[in-house]
């Protein structure tokens, strides 16, 4: 019984996560409303539940590193900080649900996280039996001070068999490939066994530079990775920063429009406390997250690039496809790209005819298509075009 068989992530896992706005901030004295607490998770599930994200399909309410006391307990089991969190695990979890929201957590499979609080290391079935008892729904385990990669190997394996025999449903999330791969190439059919989700590459940050090193880097690397992706596991090129500080509307709609080509874990990391109606009408489109959560449970992958402009596409059930035309180019205005539908779907898509939808960063209907046709849209600097096809 093993990741694979635990039945969940059949799409892509949704929720928020505090890492990337909130890090490691644990002084609660001088800044309640933005330290790592009970309060903060409490008010995020109030907002989810309240404000239209959970019926959107954001379920998971996600804690990241610092949540931690610096030490175990007597029996050696991983605590809350008694400040920050007063009323314990369990409690934050029975609220979440009470909201119809999930609780995820984090650990690590080192014996110290990357903030430098206890790890999992000599740990795993105790951590797995304690997230259990808590009530916990998903699992982040990172991979900072885990020694050798056997044992980073190990840890990840470990963990995943330890919260299959807890007999509750953990979503589980890996980080094994980043830290293996500057040292072996993954072996994701492996990796998939054991794990829901998995990282690849570095944190994402609030800005343009971050997003567009990721998707360099998911398309240079897509002959590895993109196969391997579908129901029960996906690759995860983390956080969506939408609505935080860093990008601007085009910018914000590519993250939206290529995490949902990928087949992406959609997990924000912003204050939905205070959040732009223009950032929070993006993260709720649902023809986006529809494309998203598509049942198919393929990865796009890119198809051409073009000087500045690069082509996407993603098979979708029902013989659709969603695709992205991005552009690069940092510089200028709006330029035109125009392809032929033959690029599509290995000539199958349009064939003998289309009909084209676009779905970023507006809608509206393009009409009918035959399939020696082409098209030609219009594509912002740092923007995308998404449309459905």
């Amino acid at each position: 019984a093993m990741a694979l068989d635990n039945g969940l992530a059949r799409t892509p896992p949704m929720g928020w996560l505090h890492w990337e706005r909130f890090l490691c901030a644990t002084d609660c004295a001088t800044d309640p409303r933005r330290c790592v607490s009970e309060r903060l998770f409490m008010e995020m599930a109030d907002v989810m539940a309240a404000e239209g994200w959970r019926d959107a399909g954001y379920e998971f309410v996600c804690i990241d590193d610092c949540w931690m006391a610096p030490r175990r307990d007597g029996r050696g089991r991983l605590q809350a900080d008694p400040q920050r969190f007063p009323s314990g695990i369990r409690k934050l979890a029975d609220y979440v649900h009470s909201k119809g929201l999930k609780l995820g957590i984090y650990s690590d499979v080192g014996n110290k996280t990357c903030a430098g609080f206890p790890g999992s290391y000599n740990h795993y079935d105790l951590d797995a039996q304690t997230f259990a008892s808590w009530g916990v729904d998903l699992l982040k385990f990172d991979g900072c001070n885990s020694g050798t990669l056997e044992l980073l190997a190990e840890g990840y394996r470990h963990m995943s068999l330890a919260l299959n025999k807890t007999g509750r449903s953990i979503v589980y999330s890996c980080e094994w490939p980043f830290y293996l791969r500057p040292v072996q190439q993954p072996n994701y059919t492996e990796i998939k066994q054991y794990c829901n989700h998995w990282r690849n590459f570095f944190d994402v940050y609030d800005s343009w530079s971050s997003i567009k090193s990721i998707l360099d880097w998911t398309a240079l690397h897509q002959d590895s990775i993109v196969k391997i992706a579908g129901p029960g596991g996906w690759n995860d090129p983390d956080m969506l920063v939408i609505g935080n500080f860093g990008l601007s509307w085009d910018q914000a709609v590519t993250q939206m429009a290529m995490w949902a080509i990928m087949a992406a874990p959609l997990f924000m990391s912003n204050d939905l406390r205070h959040i732009s109606p223009e950032a929070k009408w993006l993260l709720q489109n649902k023809e986006v997250i529809a494309i998203n959560q598509d049942p198919l449970g393929k990865q796009g992958y890119q198809i051409t690039k073009d000087k500045n402009f690069e082509l996407w596409e993603r098979p979708l059930s029902g013989r659709a496809y969603a695709v992205a035309v991005l552009n690069q180019q940092e510089i200028g205005g709006p330029q035109n790209f125009t392809f032929s539908f033959t690029f599509l779907g290995n000539g199958l898509a349009c064939n003998p005819a289309c009909s084209v939808r676009q779905v970023l960063p507006a809608s509206r209907d393009w009409g009918v298509y035959s399939w020696v046709s082409s098209l030609s849209v219009e594509v912002n600097p740092t923007g995308t075009v998404l449309l459905k096809v």
